[in-house]
């Protein structure tokens, strides 16, 4: 795709651009502040700039007098990037928004993870554990009676070096008539075992050459959401992908709710069922959309957390709930996926990714296989956060893992206008630091609705750093502005007015709002501090950072650090890798010796219990402050906070 520099006068700001961005999105990536608080629906009419070089399509709207458009005045958040631009700030936010520059913090997101699949293949690393194998095979006759079943395993040992094979009931139940409808012309499926030595199955068999078509299912058994992709085997590329949410929220949101509910009598069996019908949801949607032939789906690769993974093989869960919270299994062997109800041919295998403890799942092993962490000499830690945080901390060597409560807020629950990230919800934010007018930028640049995670995080450092709010995120009660007012005894600031809205009603965020954050931020910081104790190690001893989840797609980086979410470190230390149990399950369906090395990285992983760990009260306690009370363990915020404070005086 086409990238543009986008230059913003007078502040001689410039961004590269992707051709068909917002003009205001790029506003925001340069760290320039143009007044807007209707999230970019075009409706405030209050983010003019003037188009001086360079084309944009679209920023003409009902806003604009036709003599304003003559002299190149678009509104910014409907105007889309077509060429190289320079775009002035109109003069009368200029000195507002040169305070801001020199304000700002860097806005940086992580850098996406990207597989080399040819790398792996280079590495020896790409073998799929279900492969297919085509042979032409002699027929019967009077000097040779070979069974069907040994006559195709002897042409799979003598052609293709094939040893230690069984076929299953299903093979030998279909092999006579098939063998000889197709002339003796078929292709056989074998799954390949974990470990070396043991037998490969033949599970399946077709007639002629389907070698090329060879195809897998991957799949995230989320709390909130499961996720499901069709993948081509033999070139690793995703045809197809869908998600659903899992249809076991009716019965809790979290997954403690849910074991309770399965204790009741018939529990165990309806949750089971509702998850199943979610997959198979799941699974009809992307072979629709893929075209595939559900026949030619070798294997279906599952990973969830420990709750999760036990409701959907309907394994009584009950014991997590209770101390010394012990789950029924961590390996599960391959599994015929038509006995767990999946709407999948009797030969599909089901593989499900191992856990490590009650609360450290399948799903964080499959992240950490995914990401290559597992292959690492780096000390990386290994954030997933949502309502539930799992952190992974260590190389190859050796690797210390715990989970803690974050809450809610960071999915955008727990707030008076929390919501998740859906068309509509504040993602992004500024704020002009004389006037105190807001700028923002909604998911699909729609009317405001509500705020996102992300958007929660930007807000907040935002207004910790322009002194809007103090570290215990109580607002200053003196600014001068008609956005920050006191309802019902909470303090509040209005990101968008209800005439700007899709909700008729003013969008707001108050102390008790901040208040969630920071408890949750405070979680997840005091969780890996404690776990780097534990194995002594320092913050300063973490190499890289890898964020999993939906939520690490669009945090800016510097912001989470700001409000002490993530520890201050180069921002190019971070990676994200998207949704890292859906990765580790299309790896694992491509990768047989993935599956043979995740065996040996479980008995590297030491679970910690936080609740049990004494330090961690206290780490947690020091962490309800922004960004943290320790200032010095944050010396590029402080530094800048001096520097504001010196402006101001």
């Amino acid at each position: 795709m086409s990238e543009y520099r986008v230059v913003f006068q007078p502040h001689n700001k410039a961004v590269k651009i992707s051709d068909g961005e917002n003009l205001i999105r790029a506003a925001m990536e340069a760290g320039v502040h143009v007044n807007a608080s209707c999230g970019g629906a075009g409706v405030c009419g209050k983010c003019r700039v003037i188009i001086e070089a360079g084309s944009v399509e679209g920023g003409i709207t009902e806003k604009l007098s036709a003599e304003d458009v003559a002299k190149g005045y678009r509104l910014a958040c409907q105007s889309c990037v077509r060429s190289d631009l320079s775009v002035r700030i109109p003069v009368e936010s200029e000195a507002d928004a040169s305070v801001l520059n020199r304000l700002a913090t860097p806005r940086k997101t992580a850098r996406v993870h990207e597989v080399d699949f040819e790398s792996l293949k280079e590495q020896g690393l790409f073998i799929p554990p279900v492969e297919k194998r085509y042979l032409e095979l002699p027929p019967p006759s009077e000097s040779d009676r070979l069974p069907d079943v040994t006559r195709l395993i002897s042409y799979l040992k003598a052609k293709h070096d094939e040893h230690r094979l069984v076929a299953r009931l299903s093979v030998i139940r279909k092999i006579p008539d098939l063998l000889r409808s197709s002339g003796f012309k078929v292709t056989a499926t074998l799954a390949r075992p974990v470990l070396p030595g043991r037998k490969s199955h033949i599970i399946n068999i077709e007639p002629g050459d389907t070698t090329a078509r060879n195809y897998a299912i991957a799949m995230d058994i989320g709390t909130t959401t499961v996720y499901g992709q069709l993948i081509d085997v033999i070139s690793g590329e995703v045809l197809a992908q869908h998600g659903e949410l899992n249809g076991q929220i009716s019965y809790g949101e979290d997954v403690l709710s849910r074991i309770v509910h399965a204790e009741k009598p018939g529990g165990l069996e309806k949750l089971h069922q509702v998850v199943v019908a979610t997959i198979n949801t799941i699974i009809r949607r992307i072979v629709q959309q893929s075209k595939v032939n559900p026949e030619e789906i070798s294997s279906i690769t599952l990973a969830g957390n420990t709750t999760m993974t036990q409701l959907f093989l309907k394994i009584n869960p009950r014991y997590i709930r209770y101390a010394p919270y012990v789950p029924a299994a961590t390996l599960y062997p391959p599994i015929t996926a038509s006995t767990l109800g999946l709407e999948l041919g009797d030969h599909v295998t089901a593989l499900v990714y191992p856990a490590i403890s009650s609360y450290v799942g399948g799903d964080i092993v499959a992240g950490v296989m995914g990401a290559g962490l597992y292959r690492a000499e780096a000390v990386t830690l290994y954030l997933d956060i949502g309502t539930n945080a799992e952190i992974v901390v260590g190389n190859r060597d050796w690797f210390a893992c715990a989970a803690c409560s974050a809450g809610p807020a960071f999915e955008g629950g727990g707030l008076q206008f929390g919501m998740r990230a859906a068309r509509g919800a504040i993602e992004d934010f500024s704020i002009d630091p004389v006037s105190l007018e807001p700028m923002l930028i909604t998911v699909g640049n729609a009317r405001p609705k509500g705020i996102c995670g992300s958007g929660l995080i930007t807000i907040v450092a935002t207004f910790l750093e322009l002194g809007i709010i103090d570290g215990r995120g109580k607002y200053h009660r003196d600014l001068k502005t008609p956005r920050l007012r006191e309802n019902d005894g909470v303090w509040e600031y209005v990101l968008a007015w209800a005439e700007e809205t899709q909700i008729d009603r003013d969008i707001t965020l108050n102390e008790n709002d901040i208040d969630n954050l920071i408890r949750a931020k405070g979680a997840i910081f005091s969780g890996y501090q404690t776990l780097l104790e534990e194995v002594g190690l320092t913050l300063e001893s973490i190499d890289k950072i890898v964020l999993a989840g939906g939520f690490g797609s669009y945090v800016d980086l510097e912001k989470a650090m700001v409000i002490g979410l993530l520890p201050e470190t180069d921002p190019d230390k971070v990676t994200y890798i998207g949704n890292g149990s859906l990765l580790g399950c299309r790896m694992g369906s491509l990768t047989n010796r993935l599956r043979r090395d995740v065996v040996e990285v479980t008995k590297k992983m030491t679970s910690f219990e936080l609740s049990d760990t004494p330090s961690y009260m206290d780490h947690y306690v020091a962490s309800l402050f922004l960004p943290h009370t320790d200032i010095d363990s944050f010396p590029r915020l402080k530094a800048r906070m001096e520097a504001r404070r010196g402006l101001q005086h």
